[in-house]
């Protein structure tokens, strides 16, 4: 019997367009009963009817604020045809162990479940970073995708990580391994919830702005440093100047990258995250992102001193931009050594090119504003990097354990 000839392939090729916009605000007082500004992002639904929601907590901010859960419950109340909570809000582990615990993602999606929401159903998230990750990737995987109003409570969250597209865990001991794309319904940053913020977090996170300062606005880099002895001094007025211009750098950056959802194979906004995440991970989440991403920064920015894409004058004036905002630039993992010698830290280089799908793509300032990308960085780089680090040491990050 003769062969039959083979039937062509029928191709039919699949375009979808999906536009996403959420709004941004920033604000004071949020959950005062005269804002307005919960209420005005919502829209209203069809017969008038006000929407149902739950909420979470972060437990810091929770200890911080004692009463905020009757707060939002009275704003509520005052609000009946606004919003309606379908439980009291719920207080949630708070820092990295919310990213670190994935029973507490069933935990998120039985209260989502028990409390019958659904697709058109909000979930109010008020917490730092990692909190707004955890809840937020919960939320994203209920249903298909619950609407996420994110209410970030720290200068990390509110000018970087809250007004994103990302959300995320930790998994085996990988910063982020888990995680979805999904834009959040809208980000309500509330000004006055960083003065109840410790020191450390305070400053820590002024870290992603000299990050993003550095690779995309000298302007920026200008104000920092004009603005450095007002934010070590905890000015308010002056630090909510740089939540907003963070912020919007990196709104700007999502929206006109052309790369919203990460699907190439480069990461502007990472730069300096390859060694903060291992940082992190090394130290047991004992080193704050922010102080990590500061470190990682600083890191980087030899490294391209030394590649001869920014002038040391230009690498010492960021790093002494940041250390006057109270950075630390020094912490003793970034010396520690496996049993071949070799920097721990430099592990963070594969588990980096495994995140960007295979190909090492690193972001370094070119010149202060602009940005290249490299696809190696040697090891002896690094070594010098870490030698310089430590040899003009001023200051250093509290060290609680070593590992």
């Amino acid at each position: 019997m003769g062969a039959s000839p083979q039937t062509p392939p029928l191709k039919h090729r699949q375009e979808i367009q999906v536009p996403f916009a959420y709004d941004v605000v920033f604000t004071r007082d949020l959950f005062a009963v005269e804002n307005r500004v919960l209420a005005d992002t919502l829209p209203r639904e069809d017969g008038g009817r006000p929407r149902r929601a739950i909420a979470f907590i972060d437990s810091g901010v929770a200890d911080r604020w004692p009463g905020l859960g009757r707060r939002i419950e009275g704003w509520c109340a005052a609000h009946p045809s606004d919003l309606v909570l379908v439980a009291p809000p719920a207080v949630f582990p708070g820092g990295e162990d919310a990213k670190n615990d994935i029973e507490l993602q069933r935990r998120i999606t039985k209260d989502l479940e028990r409390h019958h929401l659904c697709r058109h159903s909000y979930v109010l998230v008020v917490g730092g970073g990692a909190v707004l990750d955890a809840v937020g990737f919960a939320a994203s995987l209920f249903h298909r995708g619950l609407r996420l109003i994110r209410i970030p409570t720290t200068v990390l969250s509110q000018s970087d990580s809250g007004v994103g597209v990302k959300n995320a865990i930790n998994f085996d001991g990988v910063k982020n391994l888990i995680g979805t794309f999904a834009p959040p319904f809208a980000v309500l940053n509330d000004i006055l919830f960083l003065e109840k913020l410790d020191d450390r977090d305070w400053i820590g996170g002024l870290s992603e702005s000299f990050k993003v300062a550095a690779i995309k606005d000298l302007s920026f880099i200008e104000e920092l440093e004009r603005l450095a002895p007002r934010l070590a001094a905890r000015d308010l007025d002056a630090m909510e100047r740089v939540v907003i211009r963070c912020a919007i750098l990196h709104m700007d950056h999502i929206r006109g990258g052309g790369d919203p959802f990460e699907l190439g194979t480069a990461r502007p906004l990472d730069f300096g995250h390859w060694s903060a995440h291992k940082l992190e991970s090394l130290s047991g989440h004992d080193i704050r992102h922010g102080e990590a991403v500061a470190l990682g920064v600083a890191l980087d920015l030899h490294a391209a001193s030394q590649m001869g894409h920014v002038t040391p004058a230009e690498r010492d004036r960021v790093a002494s931009a940041m250390e006057q905002c109270g950075l630390a630039l020094w912490h003793p993992l970034l010396d520690s050594r496996t049993a071949a010698g070799d920097l721990r830290i430099l592990e963070g280089l594969e588990e980096f090119r495994q995140h960007l799908g295979g190909r090492l793509t690193l972001t370094l300032p070119k010149g202060l504003g602009r940005k290249i990308e490299i696809h190696e960085l040697a090891p002896d780089l690094v070594e010098e990097a870490v030698a310089w680090l430590r040899n003009r040491r001023r200051s250093e990050i509290p060290t609680a354990r070593i590992p």
